[in-house]
C-alpha cells in the first residue's frame, strides 16, 4: 500500500496570480499560514512555515519550482512515533483556456502503518482546506482561515 492522495479545486484567476499567492510568503501568510511564512518558495531554499493552530515553527524543503507551472516540497512526514522521516508534495498549476487555474496538490512518502495513515489524513484535510482559502483569497480578499481553528 503507497500512502498518497490529491486533491484539486479550480481558481478563477490567470496563473501567474495563484502561482504568486502560494510562492510569496506573505501572500501565503495571508490566507493560510496563520502563523507566518518566512521565505520565498524557489528552488534549493528552505523555508519556514508557522500555523496558529498548530504552533512552532517548521522547516519546508523547496525541490523544484517552475514558475507558473510547478512547486515541489519536502517536509517533515508528523507520524507519531515515527523517524525524521519527510513526504513530498507537489503543487501544479494549470490554465484551463477559460481564465481560471486548475490547483492540483498531491503528496506521499508516509509509513505504511497507522500512524502514516492518520498522518496522511490529516495532510490531505490541511491540503483540502489550503485550497478553499487559497480561492477565498485570491478571489475575494477573504482569509477563511481567520479563527478557523482556534
Amino acid at each position: 500500500m503507497d500512502l498518497k492522495f490529491r486533491v484539486f479545486g479550480r481558481v478563477s484567476r490567470p496563473v501567474s496570480e495563484v502561482f504568486e499567492a502560494v510562492a510569496d510568503p506573505d501572500s501565503l501568510s495571508a490566507y493560510f499560514t496563520t502563523g507566518g511564512a518566512k521565505g520565498r518558495l524557489q528552488t534549493g531554499a528552505t523555508v519556514t512555515w508557522d500555523f496558529a493552530d498548530f504552533p512552532g515553527a517548521f522547516p519546508v524543503e523547496v525541490v523544484e519550482v517552475t514558475e507558473n507551472e510547478r512547486i515541489v516540497l519536502r517536509w517533515g512526514s508528523n507520524e507519531a512515533g515515527a523517524d525524521a522521516r519527510q513526504t513530498e508534495v507537489t503543487i501544479q498549476f494549470t490554465d484551463t483556456g477559460d481564465g481560471r487555474t486548475l490547483v492540483e496538490i498531491s503528496e506521499h512518502g508516509w509509513t505504511e502503518s497507522q500512524a502514516g495513515l492518520d498522518a496522511s489524513y490529516g495532510n490531505c484535510m490541511g491540503w483540502s482546506q489550503m485550497l478553499c482559502a487559497l480561492k477565498m483569497w485570491v478571489e475575494h480578499r477573504i482569509n477563511a482561515r481567520d479563527g478557523m481553528y482556534v
